[in-house]
């Protein structure tokens, strides 16, 4: 596996001291009534190789935060530094184009990113092979089900051999049992891979499921409330019992934050 992996994402040992930097960063959109502040002098560092969620209530700013890494939009003040180059994203939905196949869906990543013809089928299918779904390369989207759909998803965002991963939510559409297989997944991918993690849900269990660290935005405008490190052995399972008491310790800051914005 170590081989067939190396080979689909041609990755070489970052030297870079983060995999992403974000240093003051601010960002505010008009609005009917003026600039609307939605996150304020957030700074925050992503290590190579680490796993961090952020976690806030609806309308916080996670998924701002999230598209401002990827360079989809500017911030209004700050910094964001990506250096080992542009940042893979995953989204909720799972964006597959219905048209190609699961194979070719994951290979378009690969010619994006300038891999020879001859090579990209063989580089797929070991990808594909990664996130366990050999055998599904001439699979058409509506032929797979809603875990398979996120896995050619994964699948393709891994083929950008980007060192960050952004991922927005992208189990929270799935039934309870698939989200479950999948975070086992994505930790097993993470671990084999080192790819940077860098993950926004509203889910607090997902959150210290997954993460080495997780970081509270308050509600908007967003700001980093407080960060846990999460010092519990992997693999996680939702019902473990120190999953479940971290759980409530976050739930109860966060409950806190909504308190003191007047949310509901």
């Amino acid at each position: 596996m170590a081989t067939a992996l190396a080979k689909a994402t041609d990755r070489t040992a970052a030297p870079h001291e983060y995999a992403a930097r974000i240093g003051h960063v601010s960002k505010s959109f008009n609005g009917p009534a003026g600039p609307q502040l939605v996150l304020d002098d957030i700074s925050l560092d992503v290590a190579p190789g680490e796993f961090v969620t952020l976690l806030g209530a609806s309308g916080c700013g996670k998924s701002t935060l999230l598209n401002l890494v990827a360079g989809l939009d500017a911030p209004t003040a700050g910094t964001i530094e990506t250096p080992g180059g542009r940042p893979a994203l995953m989204f909720q939905e799972h964006a597959l184009f219905p048209w190609l196949t699961a194979g070719k869906n994951v290979e378009l990543a690969l010619r994006l990113r300038g891999v020879a013809k001859n090579d990209r089928r063989e580089r797929a299918e070991e990808l594909l092979s990664l996130v366990r779904l050999q055998g599904a390369y001439g699979k058409r989207v509506h032929e797979l089900s809603g875990g398979m759909r996120q896995r050619v998803a994964m699948a393709r965002a891994l083929a950008q051999d980007s060192q960050l991963l952004l991922m927005d939510e992208p189990f929270a559409a799935l039934d309870a049992i698939t989200r479950d297989v999948l975070h086992d997944e994505l930790t097993r991918i993470w671990r084999e891979t080192n790819v940077s993690v860098l993950f926004v849900t509203h889910n607090v269990r997902e959150a210290v499921r997954l993460a080495q660290r997780v970081v509270l935005l308050s509600s908007r405008p967003g700001r980093v409330a407080h960060e846990w490190t999460v010092d519990i052995d992997q693999p996680r399972r939702i019902e473990d019992a120190e999953v479940a008491e971290l759980s409530v310790e976050i739930t109860e800051q966060l409950r806190g934050e909504i308190r003191r914005h007047g949310q509901h």
